[in-house]
């Protein structure tokens, strides 16, 4: 059965390697990252097993597979997610508040090693316009 992914804007990184270093911040000694949350996803379910697909400067650019989900203490939630952080075949996106839904047909395979992640977003962005990439 096909799971459903996330998308979220990694606030405040310029770059993968700056998420890289906040994700490698926040690794638990059980070998997972939580991320929290204020709203609680109505499709949680379809979601264990998925994947949250970070953006970073308009374009998805790495995925984590999601776990579980953790109530808080304080009301919130906790997308708790492996600590690998896969780089994925950059792919435009808008920023976005919150998290948005991405089906499997939609979310980005595996880095082909093509090396289009390391193209100045503006750049690529207009390449994808051209539709050249």
């Amino acid at each position: 059965m096909p799971h459903l992914h996330l998308t979220k804007v990694a606030v405040g990184c310029v770059s993968v390697e700056a998420l890289e270093n906040r994700i490698a911040r926040r690794v638990t000694q059980d070998g997972e990252v939580r991320v929290p949350t204020r709203m609680r996803p109505k499709r949680m379910a379809e979601l264990v097993g998925g994947s949250l697909h970070w953006i970073v400067k308009h374009r998805i650019v790495a995925r984590q597979e999601i776990l579980r989900f953790d109530d808080r203490s304080d009301g919130r939630i906790d997308i708790v997610c492996s600590a690998s952080l896969v780089g994925v075949p950059p792919k435009p996106k808008r920023a976005h508040q919150g998290w948005r839904y991405l089906t499997e047909d939609d979310a980005p395979g595996e880095d082909d090693g093509s090396g289009m992640g390391e193209l100045p977003p503006r750049l690529y962005g207009k390449l994808a316009a051209l539709a050249l990439v």
